[in-house]
């Protein structure tokens, strides 16, 4: 294998491993949401303890995910300078809003939320929350804005050896932005609400104590799973028309595109025949029929699976270019790699990342096992000792 396909090979590994803690974490965000306003709303005890239960499950997979962007951001300067050079100034403009802007408040919003039980007001506290929902989907947003713009660079004239952005508005509403950050935002909905359905299911199935509360989760998880595939599956199909207008070809011309593009179809398919023919129609029923429990079990995993199957669906059909029909793929590699360089860092970053995503998994099961009583996020502080009144003294 050639530097080239060492470091296109590198940076799709990593870009996938990335994507697994994306898509988790932004279904999960507005899930978590809704349990706090429902409890904010209504002050039963069950509400308070779901958010403290799935919102730690968040934090866990947020992160530790927090580490494998950072080794996305590092591939840019490592391995693709050229792409820096060529279209810094416009595919880096998304990518600092959302790194200074979107995630520098999606972290605080979080530091605060965690930080804040007990401590702020009811109803700022749940605001937090909301903002940080708000401010992960604004990340998500900006991230699909300057990927946008490597499959059409809509809003840039090229200005002697580099590209300059001439319209902000072209960049915004391209085509190939406007229906996949719909899709992007469906599959995260898909994502998180199965898994708060799957791991439910597998407490129920148990015959947890805690049946209110895993009842109460599977049914919400179930509903937003529902919506989270019919958005991800109605904006994937809408992409169809603009993608075979400005790329046409592009998944006749790769086999790993066209293979990937049928297996994500098959797979997104067979989760909407699942929803729409069993888990809705039953959804009052699903917590109490133990037979549904594996079908929602192993169904869980599977968005994941379609979730990196549409990356490289979306990515390897667009090749040679990095940029569309403006720079290739050979011409945005950082001059002087060699095998040995890249190889290295491959194997380095692979290793970290992989590692992180075992981590996390790992942290997450066991937390669902450990059950919402073993929950740490959220729980009321014990006085100090020298807060604690002295025993009465006897004589």
């Amino acid at each position: 294998m050639d530097v080239l396909d060492l470091a296109r090979t590198q940076f799709a590994v990593t870009g996938s491993l990335h994507f697994l803690f994306v898509v988790l974490t932004l279904g999960l965000a507005p899930l978590v949401a809704i349990m706090q306003t429902r409890h904010a709303l209504t002050g039963k005890p069950v509400f308070e303890r779901m958010t403290r239960f799935w919102g730690q499950i968040y934090v866990i997979n947020y992160a530790l995910g927090v580490f494998t962007g950072l080794v996305m951001e590092f591939q840019f300067g490592l391995s693709w300078s050229g792409l820096s050079h060529y279209a810094g100034d416009v595919f880096g403009a998304p990518l600092a809003i959302e790194t200074l802007v979107a995630f520098f408040l999606e972290s605080t919003f979080l530091a605060l939320w965690i930080f804040g039980w007990h401590r702020l007001p009811r109803w700022l506290h749940l605001a937090c929350i909301w903002l940080v929902t708000l401010t992960a989907y604004a990340s998500a947003f900006w991230i699909m804005v300057a990927n946008a713009f490597l499959q059409n660079p809509a809003g840039s004239e090229v200005r002697g050896d580099r590209l300059a952005l001439v319209d902000p508005g072209a960049l915004l509403s391209n085509p190939t932005f406007v229906y996949a950050f719909p899709h992007v935002i469906g599959a995260g909905l898909l994502t998180g609400g199965l898994v708060i359905a799957g791991a439910s299911a597998f407490q129920l199935s148990r015959r947890h104590p805690e049946v209110e509360f895993f009842t109460r989760s599977m049914r919400l998880g179930t509903l937003v799973a529902a919506v989270g595939v019919f958005v991800t599956i109605g904006f994937g199909f809408a992409q169809f028309g603009p993608i075979g207008g400005l790329q046409p070809g592009k998944f006749d011309s790769n086999p790993l595109s066209g293979l990937s593009l049928g297996l994500m179809i098959m797979a997104g398919e067979l989760l909407m025949l699942l929803f729409m023919f069993l888990l809705l129609p039953l959804i009052w029923w699903l917590p109490k029929w133990r037979w549904t429990h594996p079908i929602v079990i192993l169904a869980t995993p599977v968005p994941f699976v379609a979730a990196i199957l549409g990356w490289l669906t979306r990515e390897v059909g667009r090749q040679p270019w990095l940029i569309n029909g403006r720079l290739t793929v050979a011409d945005a590699m950082s001059p002087g790699l060699t095998p040995g360089m890249v190889g290295a860092s491959f194997a380095a970053f692979a290793g970290l990342l992989g590692l992180l995503a075992v981590i996390d998994y790992v942290l997450i099961a066991r937390t669902v096992l450990r059950g919402p009583a073993a929950t740490f996020l959220g729980a009321p502080e014990e006085p100090h000792a020298a807060d604690r009144p002295s025993p009465a003294l006897t004589y």
